[in-house]
């Protein structure tokens, strides 16, 4: 496969970085990785394992004549990295980013790009609930979605080259704009991480379940709702403040249907509730049919090598 950028700078060192950096040595799909997280341990754990071809002491040397640039870290932080690492970034360039809010990021990130370097951000649709450079593997973008939300007059050639480089690392590519983006996440992604951490936490507020009857007795559904309710603290944190908007259009959308079920299981209108879980029932079927799940337990998420 071709080298697609000669060098690559990863920013943030956990799950969705350390996939890429797999990733592309399994594709050879960039010359060298550098890298730099600002924990000094994630920093010796990337060297132990191998991450990255070399790992920096400051974003600043990372970027050092980088030609991709991948800001992974929460969101909330972007702004200052952008900030700290704008003088040295290589003329002719591209930033990126792979968060999962695009409204905020733009408007944070997109001030502190220099003249003659390219931001293009993107949101790789693709994920577990592990965190930290040892989580990641070269699989995890393997015919999953990554949304490409170029700004208002980016550079075409640009935007594709980091189209041809998602591919690279397996994934589907679609581009998107920031404000539909942000509502089609909000909908497949951060709405069900609210719904999961509020379950986990009503059962935990629950006196009259215990927590080892909770543990013990978990069926797979409140079992995975625990999965996705251990992803990420910070991360989920910056998700919800940066896009307050679609996801408070989104919860009002998720209270109208949760009390319209509550009103047909107190008037036991069993014919309201068949129809609409067969309605629910065909949406998991179609994406069965798309290659995005398995119908195997556990979500389908077997154990993956690096």
């Amino acid at each position: 496969m071709t080298v697609v950028y000669e060098k690559v700078a990863l920013i943030g060192l956990g799950l969705i970085a350390s996939s890429m950096f797999w990733a592309m040595k399994r594709g050879h799909v960039a010359g060298h990785v550098s890298g730099y997280a600002r924990s000094a341990e994630t920093r010796d754990t990337a060297r132990r394992i191998g991450l990255c071809d070399t790992v920096c002491d400051s974003a600043e040397e990372a970027v050092k004549d980088a030609d991709l640039v991948v800001l992974a870290v929460p969101v909330g932080a972007m702004a200052s990295v952008a900030q700290a690492i704008a003088p040295y970034l290589k003329a002719g360039a591209t930033v990126t980013d792979v968060g999962s809010v695009k409204g905020t990021v733009l408007s944070a990130v997109g001030p502190h790009i220099p003249q003659g370097v390219h931001f293009v951000p993107a949101h790789p649709m693709a994920g577990t609930e592990h965190s930290g450079p040892e989580s990641g593997f070269a699989t995890l973008f393997d015919n999953r979605w990554c949304l490409i939300v170029p700004p208002e007059g980016a550079d075409e050639t640009a935007v594709v080259r980091l189209e041809d480089y998602w591919k690279a690392l397996g994934a589907n590519i679609e581009r998107m704009d920031p404000e539909h983006h942000d509502l089609v996440c909000a909908v497949v992604s951060h709405i069900p991480h609210l719904i999961a951490y509020t379950m986990v936490g009503v059962a935990d507020d629950l006196q009259r379940v215990t927590d080892q009857e909770v543990i013990r007795f978990s069926a797979a559904g409140f079992r995975d709702f625990t999965r996705i309710a251990a992803s990420d603290p910070t991360m989920w944190r910056d998700v919800f403040l940066t896009n307050k908007d679609a996801t408070i259009e989104m919860l009002g959308r998720f209270t109208e249907e949760l009390f319209a079920l509550q009103r047909a299981i107190r008037t036991g209108d069993g014919e309201q509730l068949h129809a609409y879980f067969t309605r629910t029932r065909a949406i998991r079927r179609s994406i069965l049919e798309a290659g995005q799940d398995t119908d195997a337990p556990d979500f389908g998420r077997a154990k993956v090598e690096r």
